[in-house]
């Protein structure tokens, strides 16, 4: 039984898939997003993740843990650069799955695995969003006192400013 077991084997013997998920990581951290199969995908998200988390940490140390993952000092620079300075504030979830689905050969299920703050199109959505108001009984209602008295602070404001209004369409 599986019970816990988060590693997918992908039908491969321990060095060839610590190979191959090295190789996915380089390729993922150098070009931001990669297109492989999901089962390589999810297995690549289990092993990139802790690397982007030491990776916010810059320390020799931290830059040695995630070089006998990767072997690659270009990897390292891009990975403790660059992508450390964008992901410094998140507190994980650094990766995202798009399946694409099948391909065309061998009918496999195709994925695109992404680093989520370089994703121009979903993240300008997420910097518009308004910051969420939390709502508590009682805690939006206005006395009736403070709201008249609101409301006549903000009317001779209004009338100011149509007067100057009707000053600037006279000359």
């Amino acid at each position: 039984m599986r019970h816990g077991v988060k590693l997918n084997h992908l039908g491969r013997t321990a060095a060839h898939r610590k190979s191959l998920l090295s190789n996915l990581a380089c390729e993922l951290i150098s070009h931001k997003r990669i297109t492989t199969t999901l089962a390589k995908a999810r297995a690549l998200r289990v092993y990139v993740e802790p690397l982007l988390t030491k990776a916010k940490a810059d320390s020799t140390h931290n830059r040695r843990i995630v070089f006998s993952y990767l072997q690659d000092k270009e990897a390292i620079k891009e990975l403790f650069g660059v992508i450390s300075e964008k992901i410094a504030n998140r507190p994980g979830g650094y990766t995202r799955i798009i399946k694409l689905g099948k391909r065309m050969g061998d009918n496999a299920e195709t994925a695109l695995i992404e680093l989520v703050d370089f994703n121009e199109i979903y993240g300008k959505a997420t910097e518009k969003a308004p910051a969420k108001r939390t709502r508590r009984a009682g805690g939006g209602k206005k006395k009736a006192g403070e709201t008249a008295a609101a409301e006549e602070a903000q009317a001779p404001a209004a009338e100011a400013a149509a007067d100057k209004t009707e000053e600037k369409a006279a000359e």
